[in-house]
């Protein structure tokens, strides 16, 4: 028995959604065009990823002009939020504290990412403390 589809979005997926979050609605041509400035991809695949982004309910289309406009149906945030929860399950068995853990140790955090994340979790505690 097949399982169903993921609702998560691919690494090409994303990329498609960053282009959209970035440019606004946006029809075939200039999506692809936006693609093929980190690397070559032929129309119709690109075609092929927004009807599956559509059918997963990433995406929406509505006639434009010249044909199809494309626009994100889903946030940045919101997918933020599903991918790196789904991150924390699989590789930090829903540990944030092991996420954060990792992120300190990691050599291409800069000083001032650490102090930014400093700042924030000091803003965040006061917050809650109010």
């Amino acid at each position: 028995m097949a399982r169903p589809p993921s609702q998560q979005p691919t690494d090409g997926e994303l990329e498609i959604l960053k282009i959209l979050w970035e440019t606004g609605p946006a029809e075939l041509g200039r999506i692809c065009q936006a693609v093929r400035r980190s690397r070559p991809v032929a129309t119709t695949t690109v075609a092929t990823m927004l009807t599956v982004m559509l059918e997963k309910g990433l995406v929406k289309k509505t006639t434009g002009k010249r044909g199809y406009l494309w626009s994100a149906k889903v946030t940045r945030e919101a997918t933020a939020k599903r991918v790196l929860g789904k991150l924390l399950d699989r590789l930090f068995d829903g540990s944030a504290r092991l996420l954060v853990s990792h992120l300190l140790t990691d050599e291409r955090l800069s000083e001032a990412d650490r102090e930014e994340i400093a700042r924030l979790l000091e803003a965040d505690r006061k917050r809650r403390e109010t």
